[in-house]
């Protein structure tokens, strides 16, 4: 559950609706189980069913007003207190300035250490698109952060 919390924050960017879309996905999976087949990899099959979950709440929602710019948000944020709580900050701003699909691709692969075709499978697209998107994403990354 936390891998799949995890790839649902990256998703929607709001804790709760991170939680609400794991919820979600474990009840499809649940009424779905006899649709699983066996032999394969289970961690796939509920990442897919989260992601397809996502892709659907979004068309449902679509008419829903974003805080674009972050000013609401930015005015119930206080002052780091601490150096590696900004640290943190500059990472978190580097991987939200990554395109969405770098970033999915690169938190499937190296936080939940799922394989590239796992994670291809869940994506929707080829082993080579994944690994692409690995390289590109950690290249953003090091320039970003100044480690390159």
């Amino acid at each position: 559950m936390p891998r799949l919390r995890r790839f649902a924050l990256v998703r929607t960017g709001n804790a709760a609706e991170a939680d609400d879309m794991v919820q979600a996905t474990l009840m499809r999976a649940w009424e779905r189980r006899s649709q699983f087949e066996d032999g394969t990899n289970l961690v796939a099959w509920l990442f897919t069913i989260l992601r397809n979950t996502h892709l659907n709440q979004r068309k449902r929602l679509r008419r829903e007003v974003e805080d674009v710019d972050g000013a609401f948000a930015g005015a119930l944020s206080s002052a780091p207190d601490q150096e590696h709580r900004m640290a943190l900050f500059e990472l978190q701003a580097a991987l939200d300035d990554l395109p969405v699909e770098q970033r999915e691709t690169l938190l499937l692969v190296t936080v939940d250490g799922l394989r590239h075709e796992d994670a291809a499978a869940i994506l929707g697209c080829q082993v080579g698109t994944v690994n692409s998107r690995v390289s590109r994403a950690r290249e953003r990354l090091a320039i970003a952060l100044g480690l390159s």
